[in-house]
């Protein structure tokens, strides 16, 4: 009879295989980065192309971590370019990325690399190999590389605007940018690397939005995000890196014996209560700020329901009398709000008369004027780098053409003080950076609830549930 394929003596080779192979091949199997872990003194740089170089959602990026961690000092170098391709990226790598001695380098570039075409594979071999070269330049500096898939673009809105597409590069070039966002994944899979998925969530709440809206759009020339996209864009990063999301939640309760305690209180520390049938007053210092955008952005907050998601921020008083309460922080009314809602926990994140809220939105402002300047002016400096850099491999190509060596020469001359001028607008960006320093500290906050005349609004509104 037949041995059967399942008999312990065909098995047991098969056991002694796995049992001296299979542990080895788990350890050699990296996992993808789960958590962005920045300390103090570390140095995040968005490489890019002209998304990055907007300098939009990296600032809305760094202004999360400016006011949720007060107490780091942690470096954003903007390293994108309008109209780079990877071997842009390349060609400035040195110094404009491993210059800045990067723990982790967001990578966001495709959207050019890709062609403007529908798929094409030799299009698609030279950004493969253009890209794991800059991969292998990031790993060189002892960074870790975060891949991020390339943004949306809308084929609706280049129909309704004035693109210079042609309908095959409008209709499915979408789909090109999903095809090297699920490779990237892959890599990042693969190497055990971060990953963004920035494609998804911009096209699903794009695609919701149309159902109401049908020329809905976040990106007018169907490449650029705007504001509103670009914060969905940040959230993507925070979301996808698993960035702490809770602010801060204030818990005050009374006893059976009449005591009032603050102990359950988290996210900052609770001073100087006191408390009675018909009022309550604390002092309390945060830990952080609230996570704020400025006013251009306010459509993408609401879109990714940012206040909700990454500003948790709830005030809870139970031993009230029954009545409606109004709130006072450092002597300013935010809200009214009846007992009942109050002793189940109410919310603040997204209050704009907050004087948290206002100081945060002071952060994100002033941040904004350094992206709109300094960092602006950086951009455009290595912009002008990376035309001379195309020239020059043009000229090497054609060496008799004597345009190219007119053009050569004069961008040699344009880019000769390079060195100075990067060193000019970081000591520009710098200075801005001190001033954020001690713009994004919370202070201590005096907080009040005393009893009003007069009905509250909807509890719906307001109540932490």
């Amino acid at each position: 009879m037949p041995t059967s394929p399942f008999s312990p003596r065909r098995l047991f080779p098969l056991v002694v295989l796995w049992l001296l192979t299979g542990p080895a091949l788990a350890q050699d199997v990296p996992a993808p980065l789960a958590k962005l872990e920045l300390e103090d003194g570390d140095t995040l740089v968005f490489l890019g192309d002209s998304i990055t170089h907007q300098g939009l959602y990296t600032q809305y990026v760094e202004s999360y971590f400016l006011t949720r961690f007060p107490a780091k000092t942690i470096r954003f170098h903007n390293a994108g370019v309008g109209g780079a391709r990877c071997w842009d990226a390349l060609q400035r790598f040195d110094r404009d990325v491993a210059a800045y001695n990067p723990k982790y380098v967001t990578v966001l570039l495709g959207m050019n690399d890709g062609g403007y075409t529908p798929f094409n594979d030799s299009i698609f071999q030279t950004y493969r190999k253009d890209m794991l070269e800059v991969l292998e330049r990031i790993e060189a500096t002892g960074a870790t590389p975060i891949l991020m898939t390339p943004s949306m673009f809308d084929a609706r809105a280049a129909r309704l605007g004035r693109s210079w597409l042609n309908e095959e590069g409008k209709t499915y070039y979408n789909s090109v940018l999903a095809y090297y966002g699920a490779w990237l994944r892959d890599v990042a899979t693969e190497k055990g690397y971060g990953f963004v998925d920035m494609w998804s969530p911009m096209n699903a709440i794009t695609f919701e939005q149309r159902k109401s809206d049908p020329k809905f759009t976040m990106i007018q020339d169907a490449v650029h995000p705007g504001p509103a996209g670009q914060v969905v864009m940040a959230a993507a990063i925070l979301n996808d890196l698993d960035v702490p999301r809770g602010l801060s939640s204030i818990r005050i309760r009374r006893d059976r014996q009449g005591r009032i305690h603050g102990d359950r209180s988290q996210g900052g520390a609770l001073a100087d209560l006191t408390h009675a049938d018909d009022a309550v007053s604390f002092t309390w210092t945060a830990e952080s700020l609230p996570w704020a955008v400025p006013e251009e952005a306010a459509l993408g907050a609401e879109l990714t329901n940012l206040a909700n998601r990454w500003n948790a921020e709830t005030l809870e008083v139970q031993g009230l009398g029954a009545g409606t309460y109004a709130l006072t922080i450092d002597g300013e009314e935010v809200g009214r709000y009846p007992a009942r809602a109050l002793a189940r926990g109410i919310r603040l994140q997204g209050n704009t008369k907050t004087p948290q809220y206002r100081q945060a939105l002071d952060v994100a402002t002033i941040n904004h004027h350094k992206s709109r300047g300094p960092v602006q002016h950086l951009r455009d400096a290595w912009g002008q780098f990376q035309t001379y850099g195309r020239v020059r491999q043009a000229s090497e190509g054609n060496p008799n053409d004597e345009n190219l060596k007119e053009q050569l020469a004069n961008l040699e001359k344009a880019v000769a003080d390079l060195d100075a001028r990067v060193e000019q607008f970081n000591a520009a960006i710098q200075e801005v950076d001190r001033e954020l320093q001690e713009k994004r500290q919370p202070r201590p906050r005096r907080y009040a609830l005393s009893k009003v005349d007069g009905a509250a609004p909807a509890e719906d509104e307001n109540s932490a549930e």
